[in-house]
């Protein structure tokens, strides 16, 4: 029998779709049914490293790979049969079924429909015959009519998988009722129907206020609203789009300031969330000079375009920033881009990347392959030293997406310049022990992490899960939580 799938529309990007498919894929578990995630097309360079075919590993969207955590699920490439990773303004890479497809990166948007939706339905198929719930998020909003020809991810999705469909907006922007009834009547006529629940998201004040807007609402559309989220209420997950508020983030009496620079192709940021839960620390993202002043950590972290970021931190001055910081002592850490940043060049013989001087604060060169690494890591630090000693034994455990190839500099180590590799082929050190960059991923996700630099833990997914499970039975109305509990 094929699965239930309840999928999570939008009326725009940013509405709440990722947390609320998030909230459901726990709460459906906890019914002790088994329950699975879905988004066809995901684009962002958020990537987690999952389980792929013939037993190797593959890439999907981070959203995906939490929301499969949430479910108790293991991630795997079907979760997100496609993968866009924005390269530019106007280019992307293609990621189908967790491998780089050059063939598709090379292909125009609307062309890629035809090409992708069997491994696409495939994978949703699959899913629906091993799972009891399949919960499903699309992406953007189902409104989007000059893409509505070649939509792989939205309503085609719906139809396909019989899904029964819930529409959520932010009522804190305005028009709400607008976005809602102008959604539903944009979509197809004969796909209406698929839409089964309105959402309000980020409510504030007394919900009788609402009053007669959803009744009304119904009455001209069929679809009852089901649910009402307050403002106050954060979800405590990473946000997917890579979306900053340029608010600083902290916990407690501030200790330790941590600045972590936001270029454009910045990836992987969601691994920084745990810090946000660290007592004394302050996270903040850095796009200046000045939003580094006084900061007692500056974080490089992981980026899709690392020569182009690059270029855009020595434009904004930021390259002085860091050296300037690095110099006084202060912590240095790169992740991934930003190691391969911190090192004397960038080495691009394929065309991967591009070309280009590193900061130099690490005697190490990088050189771009055309295979990409891809793949869990087990393993533990070495003798570290200087700021980064209380790291020195403790064991971690993360993930690799990288093309770039990182070694010592042959000439500077001739002439005795050399870094010490905390972690060989992993991890580097320079001689006075403030900088480390690394190319492992999730480090801040490691609990014996946390502890060993602050000596504080940070909440568990699962606490988090759970009480954005709890929130479904609080928000959603009797008669739709009636109708989805246990098996269909």
């Amino acid at each position: 029998m094929a699965a239930r799938c309840v999928m999570v529309l939008g009326t725009t990007s940013g509405a709440g779709k990722s947390w609320l498919a998030t909230a459901l894929c726990r709460w459906y578990s906890n019914q002790g049914l088994k329950v699975a995630p879905f988004k066809a097309q995901n684009m962002s360079n958020n990537a987690r490293v999952v389980a792929g075919p013939g037993g190797g590993h593959g890439e999907i969207g981070s959203a995906q790979y939490f929301q499969a955590l949430a479910a108790r699920a293991e991630p795997d490439v079907r979760m997100n049969p496609l993968l866009l990773k924005p390269e530019a303004d106007t280019r992307s890479q293609v990621v189908l079924m967790g491998q780089v497809s050059e063939a598709l990166s090379a292909l125009p948007w609307r062309g890629r429909s035809a090409r992708v939706w069997p491994q696409i339905a495939a994978a949703l198929d699959a899913l629906r015959a091993e799972n009891d719930v399949v919960v499903i998020e699309g992406a953007g909003s189902p409104a989007e009519i000059n893409l509505q020809a070649s939509d792989v991810v939205n309503l085609r999705v719906a139809r396909h998988a019989g899904a029964s469909c819930l529409l959520v907006t932010d009522i804190d922007r305005g028009g709400a009722f607008a976005h809602l009834y102008g959604t539903w009547a944009l979509v197809p006529e004969d796909e209406r129907a698929l839409i089964q629940g309105f959402v309000l998201n980020k409510f504030r004040g007394d919900a009788a206020l609402l009053a007669p807007a959803p009744e009304m609402l119904q009455q001209m559309t069929g679809v009852p609203t089901v649910a009402t989220i307050p403002m106050q209420w954060h979800h405590g997950l990473p946000e997917e789009d890579g979306v900053f508020d340029g608010a600083a983030h902290a916990s407690g009496v501030v200790h330790t300031t941590i600045a972590v620079v936001a270029y454009p192709r910045i990836s992987n940021l969601d691994e920084f969330q745990p810090l946000k839960a660290v007592p004394g620390v302050r996270l903040l993202w850095a796009r200046s000079p000045a939003d580094v002043a006084g900061s007692d950590w500056i974080v490089l972290p992981g980026s899709k375009a690392t020569a182009a970021d690059l270029a855009w931190l020595r434009a904004q001055g930021l390259d002085a920033a860091v050296a300037a910081h690095a110099a006084r002592g202060g912590r240095v850490l790169g992740i991934c881009g930003g190691l391969q940043m911190l090192g004397e060049a960038l080495i691009d013989s394929h065309g991967v990347d591009g070309n280009a001087a590193g900061l130099g604060l690490l005697p190490l060169v990088t050189a771009f392959e055309p295979a990409k690494t891809v793949r869990h890591t087990r393993t533990a630090f070495g003798a570290a030293h200087g700021a980064w000693q209380a790291l020195a034994g403790t064991a971690v455990q993360g993930y690799e997406i990288h093309h770039g190839q990182t070694a010592q500099h042959p000439a500077m180590a001739a002439a005795g310049d050399v870094s010490h590799a905390v972690i060989p082929g992993l991890a580097w050190q320079n001689a006075r022990g403030n900088v480390l960059g690394l190319y492992l991923h999730g480090l801040f996700e490691d609990a014996g992490i946390l502890r060993a630099l602050f000596g504080a833990d940070a909440p568990t997914l699962d606490a988090v899960f759970d009480r954005l499970a709890g929130g479904i039975d609080t928000w959603f109305s009797p008669q739709w939580l009636q109708a989805h509990r246990g098996r269909a």
